[in-house]
């Protein structure tokens, strides 16, 4: 499928997906979110792909909504929504195989609100990260009042939810809001290997444990959470990969889940 503001890239059984943009610092536009919700949805359902990066190109990751082509034209009453859009971002992204962001520039508002509800955060040094809905009379979107509480914490995610400050990379580290920081040169490669390393997991595993870690976060009673995880691992006991796991460990072998699952 061919795209017109996102590329993909196969590196061994990663897909990499760039929103690409770069002369408007990959401004996020509802042509992008539909992009980008198709090249999601084609990924999963592609058995070679374990996992999935998403970057930016050129200088930036994204620079939020374009004002312009987003903001503007919907105050004065245009139906900017006509071209597509992410639909349910949020669920995707939580039901999808492994994704991890390789934040290599500006993440700011729906720049950086689309990937927290990712499984891994990567920046490059220098990169700055902004929820500053405030700053345009705004609120945050895509569930990133859950999530940024999840990853930062209480005052942090006030601070930056009311504030509309920026953050570089450094110091989104040590709040939490991204879960490793790197040399831009060494991006990419880093986060095609952490999701690679993920991804290589059997897929009905890794796909229960998201739907754990999505449903029990925020639950508060532990029979609940307890009642999820035995239901869960049931179903895993079944699995062929799980199945495959056994046999070459008594085979000194080691495990073919790919075959097993086409088995």
């Amino acid at each position: 499928m061919s795209y017109e503001t996102i590329l993909t890239d196969i590196r061994g059984d990663v897909l990499v997906i760039t929103l690409n943009r770069p002369e408007r610092l990959n401004a996020w536009t509802y042509q992008m979110g539909g992009e980008l919700n198709a090249a999601v949805k084609a990924a999963n359902a592609d058995d070679d792909i374990n996992a999935m990066v998403l970057t930016g190109a050129g200088r930036g990751f994204c620079a939020g909504a374009d004002i312009e082509a987003v903001f503007k034209a919907q105050s004065e009453g245009e139906d900017v929504s006509a071209g597509g859009g992410a639909g349910n971002w949020v669920q995707l992204v939580r039901e999808s195989k492994p994704m991890v962001a390789a934040i290599n520039g500006a993440a700011i508002g729906v720049g950086l609100t689309q990937v927290l509800p990712m499984d891994y955060l990567i920046a490059a040094e220098g990169a700055k990260l902004s929820v500053r809905f405030v700053k345009m009379g705004l609120v945050p979107e895509l569930a990133s009042s859950r999530f940024l509480f999840a990853r930062a914490g209480f005052g942090n995610a006030s601070e930056l939810m009311l504030t509309g400050k920026t953050v570089e990379a450094r110091e989104a580290l040590e709040i939490g809001l991204v879960d490793k920081v790197v040399a831009s040169d060494a991006l990419l490669d880093t986060a095609c290997e952490i999701a690679g390393s993920m991804g290589e997991n059997p897929q009905a595993a890794v796909r229960h444990i998201k739907d754990l870690i999505t449903a029990n976060s925020a639950e508060t009673d532990y029979v609940t959470v307890q009642q999820r995880e035995i239901e869960a691992l049931n179903e895993a006991y079944q699995s062929p990969e799980h199945k495959e796991a056994i046999a070459a460990f008594m085979e000194k072998r080691e495990p073919d889940f790919k075959a097993a699952r086409r088995g």
